[in-house]
């Protein structure tokens, strides 16, 4: 490996490494706009400069642009350097607005805090700034065309990450626009990545316009539920409402971006009528009131039908933490009858895949990025599992060759901006292109049989769930002999139902004469339940989520619960008592609400969840890449955590 000095720090990095990327391996800052660790150099904005005051080459330099040799000394701190910086960013506020006061982006914008850095506080220049017309791009971004720098990180994103046509770079010189040829919503599902990858105030998320800044957030790492794939996000927020969701970097996940599902869904938490109190038949009532009930009508169907006349039911959107603890639940009043699926179909899916892919042969969306041949087995990408999608498409940037079995080409291609060919069947493949292949399908569409047949040719699978933790609740119906609600209920001997946080069909429970329901959500199963259980959402808790490849992954607790300050009564702000908790705020975790029904009915209320083979997940870092588990619960490898 090359070495190199930078500000007298000794250095060895791989060859083909940047000098900036080389300075940041050991703790030096090098300021930069249009450089990007996943869009990589084009050398725009020139202010990533430093002096070579030794070796190969000399003099200023951009160190974006500029690979490391042996023998290399660079000064980051050089007069000559720190001017040549200086005078960059004076430049670029030549014609900049000085409108942080109004600009959504202060507190969190490179422009201003480089600026600053740099010592630019007076300006000089006196004449007309540029001005531009801004565009109209949909619900979701807003466009400020006047504080563009011209680092090309938008323009880079869309066209070349995403595959996105309908925005772009025109003119010439001085009078270079980002946008579109003419106004609209902007069509790529990744749109919402200009937000994030824009170092100043062009782009901003229009949702939570003039809410807060950046002082004003609260944020913890967390995880996006919108599908099976486990991206990394930051979600934003201020007195009890969710603003907005950040993408986090994950280079084993997500790497640094996310989808515009993921970005701007989830916002059902902030919805006023989520159930905030305890109701027993349609009334509201105290906590310890509704406990009781619940322990008490639970008593009454196992002495009238017995312990088998009762289905305890997670989901694959219940958090690891509530599904182990539904399992120490059924262990005291319903052993053999719990599950952690609805329908037959969806829980024979998530078994096949855990009981025909080895954990070696798990496709992470790293290793579909670096595929040389991707099959995709009748799945829409877009539609299920986006982020999958785009990393399709950097997998076909890099060369490799992705056939489509069972989908229509110009959907998936066509849309992306790739390249793909349509197969019957997988040994259309041509064995010369078996090269590092990756099959990506649905667990829910592939019975056991053809899972097994795909197994060719040392390929990765990775096969799509249907909820964010539903290999968790695979993982937990295998150790406990867990069949699906829909099968237990077909049995006819079921008289009661615990569903913790559920989606249940409200015609299913007709009849049933104990329905009770653990849930954030307005669903049909809390409409019809008899007693309901309010949570907290998997913002206002810590939690884990597996994803599809067996990935478990920590989230951590954003804000409080309540009702969102915009969604309050007035009579109820400002406060007219004294409280410690605010209106709607009274709820719990459904993994506490558990293990505080295990207590009341006789067994030992667990300090945490993770006990035995799960022990080891007490201590998952939010912030690692998660930690592997191997199927059917059996030893895990560790991931990094």
């Amino acid at each position: 490996m090359p070495g190199l000095i930078i500000d007298d720090i000794p250095v060895e990095v791989p060859a083909g490494t940047t000098v900036i990327e080389a300075a940041r391996s050991v703790g030096i800052w090098i300021p930069h706009f249009c450089y990007h660790p996943a869009l990589g150099s084009v050398g725009a904005c020139r202010l990533c400069a430093v002096k070579l005051l030794d070796g190969p080459v000399k003099g200023i330099q951009m160190s974006c642009m500029l690979p490391v040799q042996e023998g290399m000394v660079v000064s980051t701190t050089d007069a000559e350097a720190q001017a040549m910086r200086r005078n960059v960013i004076e430049w670029l506020m030549i014609n900049h607005p000085h409108d942080c006061p109004v600009c959504d982006e202060g507190g969190e914008c490179t422009l201003q805090d480089y600026t600053i850095a740099g010592g630019h506080g007076l300006r000089r220049y006196d004449g007309k700034k540029r001005t531009y017309h801004n565009q109209e791009l949909g619900p979701h971004i807003q466009h400020e065309m006047n504080r563009c720098i011209h680092c090309y990180r938008c323009v880079r994103f869309y066209q070349e990450q995403a595959g996105g046509t309908d925005f772009g770079v025109m003119g010439s010189g001085a009078r270079v626009y980002f946008g579109r040829f003419k106004e609209g919503a902007l069509d790529s599902p990744f749109s919402g990545n200009l937000v994030d990858v824009c170092p100043t105030g062009v782009f901003t998320d229009k949702t939570s316009r003039f809410r807060a800044r950046y002082w004003d957030y609260d944020m913890a790492p967390s995880l996006c539920p919108g599908c099976s794939l486990g991206c990394n996000i930051t979600p934003v927020a201020r007195y009890r409402e969710l603003l907005k969701i950040k993408a986090r970097r994950n280079d084993g996940v997500n790497g640094w971006f996310i989808c515009d599902r993921g970005r701007f869904g989830g916002r059902e938490v902030n919805d006023p009528a989520r159930p905030r109190a305890p109701r027993v038949d349609g009334v509201d009532v105290p906590w310890d009131q509704a406990l009781d009930t619940f322990v008490l009508r639970l008593g009454e169907l196992l002495a009238t039908h017995g312990a088998g006349s009762l289905a305890l039911v997670g989901s694959p959107r219940l958090p690891l933490e509530g599904q182990l603890l539904l399992a120490r639940l059924a262990e005291i009043v319903s052993p053999g009858n719990v599950c952690w699926f609805t329908t037959a179909g969806e829980a024979r899916g998530v078994l096949a895949a855990l009981e025909t892919l080895p954990p070696e042969g798990v496709a992470s969306l790293a290793d579909v990025r670096g595929a040389g041949c991707v099959v995709i087995l009748g799945v829409d990408l877009l539609a299920e599992a986006p982020m999958m999608a785009l990393a399709v498409r950097q997998a076909w940037r890099n060369g490799a060759k992705v056939y489509v079995m069972g989908i229509s080409e110009w959907t998936f291609g066509s849309f992306l901006g790739i390249s793909v060919t349509p197969v019957s069947s997988l040994d259309e493949v041509p064995p010369a292109e078996r090269v590092k292949p990756v099959l990506i399908g649905n667990s829910r569409d592939l019975p056991s049989a053809r899972v097994d047949e795909k197994l060719w040719g040392g390929a990765r699978v990775a096969l799509l769930q249907s909820g964010p933790n539903a290999v968790g609740a695979a993982l937990l119906s295998v150790d406990h002999d867990g069949a699906s609600l829909e099968e237990l209920l077909a049995s006819g001997r079921i008289k009661g139902v615990v569903a913790v946080e559920a989606d249940i069909p409200g015609s299913w429970l007709a009849g049933i004469p104990f329905v009770a329901a653990l849930d954030w959500r307005q669903t049909e199963t809390v409409a019809v339940a008899q007693l309901l259980l309010p949570t907290t959402s998997w913002l206002e808790m810590d939690g884990t989520f597996i994803n599809y490849e067996g990935r478990a992954q920590r989230f951590l607790k954003v804000m409080n619960p309540g009702i969102p300050l915009r969604g309050l009564d007035p009579t109820l702000h400002p406060p007219r008592i004294h409280r410690s908790v605010p209106p709607g705020g009274d709820l719990r975790p459904a993994w506490r609400l558990l293990a505080h029904l295990v207590e009341r009915l006789g067994g030992r209320s667990p300090e945490s969840p993770f006990t035995g083979r799960w022990e080891r997940l007490r201590d998952l870092h939010p912030e690692g890449e998660g930690i592997m588990v191997y199927t059917h619960g059996s030893d895990s490898s560790e991931g990094g955590g």
